[in-house]
């Protein structure tokens, strides 16, 4: 194995609190404000990491477990996405099931730990978010299933550098991906990240009783989950460069990286989070497009 994917796996980790930067400039650009720096949220999370923790009488082992084993997942699934064109540092066929199982494992524990705290505030926040996830898996699943029989195989490593040139497919498969990064990431239109309802908040409200590094852990779980599903639409989309250093597609990917954090931006300013009920729609829309790019591939 070249070095390429070890440093695209550090690349991961260093800069997907940057994307969170990116996309809350653009958002301060439209609404015609100077907005926080794009590093803000290192320097939360290095704040947050000096800080302790406090935890309630009333939660077990549980709550306190939810933060770690998110992050642990999320960093197995970072593991399994191919960046630039060169294979991910754990490939193998069939690892795109994995990349389900762990999100889905990160999920779990972020659902019951919230659940633990005892408070039915939480507890509705979970059930929102559990309700949103049972339809976002099959369509995520679908788009990766036709994305893989397109190219003929099984590894997220060679799907993702076979998916270029783009076909109709590949295209009803990225736009389902976009659909389920949104949703997954809890951007507008599903939910917004800086809402502060009570009555509308699905994931900010599932962490509310987390503080000092455990809040860090959640944050920068997020950061990394949001670079990962990012990763996925980028190496659908994104063209890889054959005969090149990998250096220079490493290039490639990271601009489409930011171009994908300012795209998200400009989504979140010029369209408004839709009602609750609405949601399965948008979801039930990108199931639709990927059990068609899923038939399609099998004609």
């Amino acid at each position: 194995m070249t070095s390429a994917p070890l440093v695209h796996l550090f690349l991961g980790l260093l800069l997907a609190p940057l994307l969170l930067g990116v996309i809350n400039r653009t958002k301060a650009f439209f609404a015609g404000r100077r907005g926080p720096p794009v590093l803000q949220l290192y320097w939360d999370l290095a704040k947050l990491l000096r800080k302790g923790a406090v935890y309630s009488q009333t939660t077990t082992w549980v709550f306190q477990a939810g933060p770690v084993v998110g992050l642990a997942a999320v960093l197995a699934a970072l593991a399994l996405i191919p960046f630039g064109g060169a294979a991910a540092p754990l490939h193998f066929n069939g690892d795109l099931l994995l990349l389900a199982y762990v999100l889905g494992l990160m999920r779990f524990f972020t659902v019951v730990a919230a659940l633990d705290t005892g408070s039915s505030f939480e507890g509705m926040g979970a059930s929102r978010e559990v309700q949103f996830a049972a339809l976002a898996e099959p369509a995520l699943l679908l788009a990766l299933a036709a994305a893989a029989r397109k190219a003929g195989s099984l590894s997220l490593s060679g799907i993702l550098p076979a998916a270029v040139p783009l076909s109709p497919e590949l295209a009803l498969a990225a736009g389902a991906l976009v659909i389920v990064f949104l949703c997954e990431n809890s951007r507008v239109p599903f939910d917004d990240p800086n809402t502060h309802l009570e009555l509308t908040m699905i994931h900010e409200v599932m962490v509310l009783d987390h503080s000092g590094p455990d809040l860090a852990l959640i944050l920068y779980s997020a950061a990394l989950k949001l670079w990962v599903l990012g990763a996925l639409i980028v190496g659908m989309l994104v063209p890889t460069v054959a005969g090149v250093p990998w250096v220079a597609n490493t290039v490639i990917g990271l601009a489409g990286m930011l171009l994908l954090a300012v795209v998200v931006g400009v989504v979140e300013s010029v369209t408004a989070r839709v009602r609750l009920v609405r949601v399965p729609h948008l979801l039930a829309a990108a199931g639709a497009l990927a059990a068609l790019a899923f038939v399609l591939v099998l004609r």
